[in-house]
């Protein structure tokens, strides 16, 4: 890879670590998926293919 590609990928990581931090800190879960099943991050730092209440439907 060239220099301008990884220096790309080294801002977009940090910039995506700065957010998932943020977001925990503001009490909203992170969401990955992974082998195509869902999985939340809480902002106590727990990971749980539970669906949050405030990301349920009524």
């Amino acid at each position: 890879m060239s220099e301008l590609v990884l220096e790309i990928l080294k801002i977009a990581s940090k910039s995506v670590k700065e957010a998932q931090k943020d977001s925990l800190k503001k009490g909203i879960a992170n969401v990955y998926s992974k082998n195509k099943k869902i999985y939340f991050q809480l902002p106590d730092g727990t990971i749980t293919e539970q669906i949050p209440k405030y990301y349920q439907y009524k």
